[in-house]
């Protein structure tokens, strides 16, 4: 019968056409692809506001830090210093700090590690340390000479009066000498600025042992407290300084040169060497201050001494 059926007759069988459908679930529009972009999306903006508040909530010095934390300086120097595609990478077997020194580096240990930091036997301006150091070493022995030779000068008749009225003080700016008065003697006239004859003999003392030093030189006035009668005519101010510029003058007439002098100034009653008793005579001195040499390139000591420094009492 199916022969039959066959169109024009022929014995083949009919075509059989299977048809399948494929039935999809409901969730293929919630596929996972999209998550991955949304979660790169997301931690980006998280980025960009955390570094928008860094930005807000930093100083100039912290970004600064924060910013050469992510560029590594040290790495980056060793990597091109010289020597750096080496075996040791820019080191050698003998070197300290593993730091190279081969004719060819483009730099010296000195410049490029901190005097601070570990390493060689040399650092600064040699073995003993720097020039301010050996400067101020060098100062101390001459002060201390100087004092000797002062103190064998004090023992002849002519001074040996004022052997009491001479003090040496070791402070951080230098060595001072004050020239004290008393209750029986005073080295100014009383209420003048001039000079006694044997105050006048030792300053010239002074400036014969000093003359061949080169430290700068301070001098200060001091007076006790009681008052002129009309202060606007003179006072305790101008009676310290004028003093003061007295004792640079006689300095200067015994070979000092005028460059030698540094500061001159007069304080009054306001720094007392017996400070319960503001009118003691003791207050009435002049001191005389050999400065520390200065370090180099232009830095210096500081020439203020404060009004505790060194102060004496009998």
């Amino acid at each position: 019968m199916a022969a039959a059926r066959a169109p024009h007759g022929s014995n083949q069988p009919p075509k059989i056409i299977v048809k399948k459908i494929y039935i999809e679930g409901h969730g293929g529009h919630h596929g996972g692809a999209w998550k991955v972009a949304y979660a790169d999306f997301v931690t980006a903006m998280m980025a960009f506001f955390l570094l928008l508040w860094i930005l807000g909530a930093t100083t100039e010095k912290q970004r600064k830090g924060i910013a050469d934390y992510f560029s590594p300086t040290l790495v980056n120097m060793k990597e091109n210093s010289a020597g750096s595609n080496g075996m040791f990478g820019g080191s050698s077997i003998t070197d300290k700090d593993n730091y190279p020194h081969r004719a060819s580096q483009t730099g010296t240990k000195s410049l490029t590690i901190p005097v601070g930091a570990t390493g060689g036997t040399n650092i600064g301006s040699g073995e003993k340390g720097s020039l301010k150091a050996r400067l101020t070493a060098e100062d101390n022995q001459n002060f201390e000479k100087m004092k000797r030779q002062m103190l064998q000068a004090m023992k002849s008749p002519a001074l040996a009066k004022l052997a009491s009225h001479i003090k040496f003080i070791q402070t951080r700016d230098g060595m001072r000498i004050d020239l004290v008065d008393d209750a029986d003697y005073s080295m100014f006239a009383l209420g003048t600025t001039q000079l006694v004859p044997q105050a006048s003999d030792l300053i010239g003392m002074i400036a014969g042992s000093i003359k061949g030093m080169e430290n700068p030189i301070m001098i200060r006035g001091h007076t006790d407290n009681l008052a002129y009668g009309n202060p606007l005519a003179m006072n305790n101010w101008m009676l310290s300084t004028g003093r003061a510029e007295a004792t640079r003058r006689r300095l200067a007439t015994g070979g000092l040169a005028d460059t030698r002098f540094d500061r001159i100034e007069g304080v009054a009653d306001r720094e007392p060497m017996i400070e319960n008793n503001p009118a003691d005579p003791r207050n009435r001195r002049v001191s005389i201050t050999l400065l520390y040499r200065a370090g180099t390139f232009g830095e210096g000591e500081s020439t203020s001494i404060p009004p505790a420094a060194g102060k004496l009492s009998k």
